[in-house]
């Protein structure tokens, strides 16, 4: 997209850039080698300080970390936002720029601005997580109705929301194949994985309110050979609520480039999210990692995983303990995959985040070059697997 100098992708993001490495890292690398991306973190609340800190990352992205003093009231927190979005966009020399929000609540810190193109790539319903405030619901529609172009992390999310706006795209979680490919071909655990006994049933992601906890617990006391090892920072739930027997493992956070090394190491990958309102649309992007690693998968039944994984069989759907425990079971007894496996890098095959990004890019310069030339026609609603 090179209408105007190249403009500035200034993206508004509720994730860290060195939180858990996902989708807004995913996309905003590969957008990097066609824009500056400027990625604009939520305020860190914290002594007296006002101000913010820019780190250049290697691939043409500098993450910005506003700061701000704790004991702000929200207008004020509001107004020193305000004031150092003027300081980055002065300082970092950010003239010809478009929108693009992971979070509908940088919409009252960037009011002010008229940016080429708005998108608003919607990967969950942030409005059904855990401590999630009325504004953002409130936000979430203005930002629908300011959007130029609108993505959903799912099918789902998107069947959810195709009715609240007219050039509204699905993308799922996608894969970068040659990464998780490794781990077909590992043989050394961690150290920290190394002394866990076999057979091994892992995860790895965010811990919080999605996991269905008390189905680990229940499959973990029934089957005590079994060990599980889970990787992750916990969030917005309380340790001490996380079962403790001597088969679980909790591994702690792991950077993206190790994840291989440890995915190597297990008989089954799990996907063991809880049924709520958290994970009603939720598209698992750890769903195809798991299968490029080349591992079984046992699911709880999330209706984006039956819809593309579960229904042509290449992964396990068990919504009890004691579905989960029979399925594993023959799992374990399993010893050809060979057409499983063949059948999973075809669908792989398929999917990449090069081809989302790319398919995105396209919508992208059809949108800005409508708006200049609002002779163009729209393009059609397509669905991107």
């Amino acid at each position: 997209m090179n209408t105007i100098n190249t403009p500035d992708l200034v993206c508004f993001s509720h994730l860290r850039w060195d939180f858990v490495y996902q989708r807004p890292q995913h996309l905003m690398t590969r957008f990097a080698a066609q824009y500056r991306v400027i990625f604009i973190e939520e305020p860190v609340y914290h002594g007296d300080d006002i101000g913010y800190n820019a780190t250049a990352i290697p691939s043409n992205i500098i993450r910005v970390v506003p700061h701000l003093p704790q004991g702000l009231t929200p207008a004020e927190s509001l107004a020193e936002m305000k004031q150092l979005l003027r300081q980055i966009f002065d300082e970092l020399q950010i003239e010809s720029y478009f929108f693009w929000y992971y979070t509908p609540m940088a919409l009252a810190v960037s009011e002010d601005y008229n940016p080429l193109m708005i998108v608003y790539d919607c990967m969950d319903e942030l409005s059904a997580f855990k401590f999630a405030p009325q504004e953002l619901k409130d936000r979430e529609k203005e930002l629908m109705s300011k959007a130029d172009i609108v993505f959903t992390g799912g099918h789902s999310l998107y069947e959810s929301k195709k009715h609240l706006h007219h050039n509204i795209h699905p993308f799922p979680s996608s894969i970068d194949v040659e990464h998780f490919y490794k781990a077909r071909y590992y043989t050394e655990d961690p150290d920290d994985q190394l002394h866990i006994p076999h057979p091994r049933i892992g995860f790895y992601g965010v811990i919080d309110e999605r996991m269905d906890i008390a189905l680990i617990d229940s499959i973990a006391r029934r089957k005590p050979e079994w060990h599980f090892v889970l990787i992750g920072p916990v969030v917005k739930i309380d340790e001490n609520d996380l079962p403790r027997l001597p088969n679980i493992h909790y591994l702690k956070k792991k950077e993206y480039q190790d994840l291989p090394s440890y995915i190597s190491g297990w008989d089954i990958a799990m996907l063991p999210f809880a049924h709520n309102e958290s994970t009603r649309f939720i598209s698992p992007t750890k769903t195809p990692e798991y299968l490029a690693a080349g591992k079984p998968v046992i699911s709880t039944p999330i209706i984006d995983v039956i819809r593309h994984y579960g229904a042509n069989k290449l992964v396990h759907i068990a919504g009890t303990a004691d579905e989960f425990i029979r399925v594993a079971a023959l799992e374990l007894g399993t010893r050809d995959r060979k057409e499983w496996l063949a059948q999973v890098n075809d669908l792989l095959s398929k999917n990449s985040w090069d081809k989302t990004w790319q398919q995105m890019m396209h919508l992208m310069e059809v949108q800005l070059t409508s708006k200049i030339n609002p002779v163009i026609t729209k393009p059609r609603e397509n669905a991107y697997v």
